[in-house]
């Protein structure tokens, strides 16, 4: 959950880890630190707190460092918590995302060491001191420290008396840049963007050797050659560009967005989804179920795609927490397709879920947004939503496109099992093609809802409901309101009210509902009519006429069939967004939150 940079190269570091870190700032953190190495000796300067107020010198030609941004796990935001950390000399410095699962028995056997933090990183540059105390050079050091860690981590690591870098990790995110005037580590490659494009992912059990001069990777001790990847998208494409936060920014990327995870991939005229899969037919017939994992907005995600695979491709379909997922139930694995749906390809608890169905021996098929991520190594098949990179931590364009792919994906798959014809098949992908401009549509009335935002902001608690695929609208609706407005918000299904949740109705909980085609709008009207009558005012998201005369505001949404509770979302997007802002919450770094969440 933390954010990682380092440089090994010509110019000094202090600038380029200064920068870096600003850039990781999305992520979220509470504490920041930066460590300065090579030959002449190791600085270190570290808090709690924001990177704007960190204490660094004004000069330093320091060539070498790493820096870091860290969210809490073991032991509170404090200084000495902070990363990094050194051993007892002072000549080592660590950073760590991840967690080292056995620190409590290794702090035990190094028990002549003297520890200065709560942490379980503070290990690591212990171990190395020894293994270098034993006579190793620190790439030796670092790699028997390695052995004797449980758990997950992405390593950088400096010493006084060595001109590099050396980075390890093991399920945990990590990325070398290759730049003309030095080389880069990173937990996201936006730390360095501006500087390279050029870029190797590092991957499990690897330790990477970074100096001036290049980049040496081995494995188990043996040299291996990690390909190069160039990065597409611009340092641009993850900068405000004049909006007032990137979250805002995201929202209105999301027809842009949408046409680049389209693009090239519907043939409307034949009715197929062209994805690039390799599922066989004789599988997808031979299924029994299709199961999505994933956590937050990807599992909303997954919800809205099992009911479209369910209802279109005629095979049942689930989506499960990851955190909560086992293979069990008397699953075939031969029969089911296990799809982990994540947007950095790093989530923690969805990466354990593939495992475990991967160990069951299910087929898999990951959806995610980040080329190189751990999960497109790991799973089957990988399909990219394509979406650009989203900085804001609460998820906007990538569910949509999430959900776009998810669309085409139960397209290829109910027409290979013949349960969709090429009428049906060519009027979905319509709908699904104009998606774009039903989304932009919904931002150009941007201002209705902004100013029901200013008019309901003080609500004591939000009620979203929807039915069929508006219920995980709702859910995703009420997450974004609770992420960054910091307000209680619940989703249901519009039909269980009145099996509890009508208790909580009064004037003060405004309530917002999905009123379109796909949701079941006219039976959601009825629920509607109970919320009012208990004196709630209600804000439609709809399609359906004359729907708004029960309704204290009504925001149109165009109709596209299973798709329209879709772009309803859009209008919930703005509406938490609005609301934080008028809260003067942080929006694009909401508190105890982080972007991608890679630990369990």
């Amino acid at each position: 959950m933390c954010g990682i940079i380092g440089y090994a190269g010509e110019q000094r570091a202090l600038p380029i880890l200064r920068t870096g870190l600003e850039n990781l700032e999305y992520r979220g953190y509470d504490s920041v630190g930066v460590a300065l190495g090579g030959d002449d000796g190791l600085r270190l300067f570290k808090q709690a707190g924001r990177i704007a107020d960190l204490a660094l010198p004004a000069d330093d030609d320091a060539t070498v460092g790493v820096g870091h941004t860290r969210w809490s796990t073991h032991g509170k935001p404090t200084d000495a918590n902070a990363h990094p950390h050194t051993d007892c000399t002072g000549d080592v410095a660590v950073v760590h995302n991840g967690i080292i699962e056995n620190y409590d028995s290794l702090r035990e056997e190094l028990g002549d060491h003297a520890f200065t933090s709560e942490t379980d990183t503070e290990v690591v540059p212990h171990l190395v001191e020894t293994f270098r105390d034993a006579g190793h050079d620190l790439p030796e050091a670092v790699a028997r420290t390695l052995d004797r860690l449980e758990g997950t981590f992405a390593l950088g690591v400096v010493a006084a008396d060595f001109d590099g870098i050396v980075a390890a990790r093991r399920d945990n995110p990590l990325v070398v840049g290759h730049g003309e005037t030095g080389n880069f580590i990173a937990s996201d490659v936006t730390a360095f963007l501006e500087h390279t494009r050029e870029v190797t992912y590092v991957e499990d059990g690897d330790v990477a050797v970074l100096s001036e001069g290049g980049v040496e990777i081995t494995n188990d001790g043996r040299a291996v050659d990690r390909p190069r990847e160039r990065v597409e998208w611009e340092a641009e494409a993850a900068e405000k560009s004049g909006y007032d936060h990137y979250m805002l920014k995201e929202i209105h990327e999301q027809p842009t967005a949408l046409r680049q995870t389209l693009s090239g991939r519907i043939d409307e005229l034949n009715g197929e989804a062209e994805i690039e899969i390799d599922l066989p037919k004789e599988y997808l017939n031979s299924l029994d179920e299709v199961t999505f994992i994933a956590c937050g907005t990807s599992y909303h995600a997954g919800l809205y795609a099992a009911q479209l695979v369910e209802s279109l491709a005629d095979v049942r379909a689930s989506a499960e927490v990851a955190s909560e997922y086992e293979f069990d139930g008397g699953r075939d694995p031969w029969r089911t397709l296990v799809v982990p749906v994540t947007q950095s390809g790093e989530t923690a608890d969805t990466l354990s879920a593939l495992r475990r169905a991967k160990r069951a021996g299910a087929r898999s098929l990951a959806v995610t947004n980040t080329l190189g991520s751990t999960v497109t190594r790991e799973a089957d098949d990988t399909v990219f939503i394509r979406a650009g990179p989203e900085i804001g931590v609460a998820a906007t364009k990538t569910f949509v496109s999430q959900v776009a792919t998810l669309a085409l994906l139960t397209v290829s798959v109910a027409r290979a099992r013949g349960t969709m014809s090429t009428t049906e098949a060519i009027e979905f992908l319509s709908n699904v093609r104009q998606l774009p401009g039903a989304v932009q549509r919904v931002l150009d009335a941007e201002a209705a809802v902004r100013d029901a935002a200013e008019t309901y902001a003080d609500g004591g608690a939000f009620f979203f409901i929807g039915r069929k695929l508006g219920y995980p609208v709702a859910l995703e609706g009420a997450l974004k309101l609770k992420e960054i407005a910091y307000v209680h918000a619940e989703g249901f299904a519009a039909g269980e009210l009145k099996h509890g949740p009508l208790a909580l109705v009064t004037s003060d909980s405004p309530v917002l509902a999905v009123l379109s085609q796909g949701a079941n709008a006219h039976a959601t009207l009825n629920n509607v009519k109970e919320v009012e009558s208990r004196g709630a005012p209600v804000l439609g998201c709809t399609s359906v006429a004359d729907a708004e005369k029960f309704l204290d505001r009504s925001f149109e949404v165009p109709e596209l069939g299973a798709l329209s509770p879709l772009v309803a979302n859009v209008c919930f997007q703005l509406f938490a967004y609005h609301v934080a802002k008028l809260k003067g919450r942080s929006i694009d770094k909401p508190r105890n939150l982080a972007k991608s969440v890679t630990v369990e």
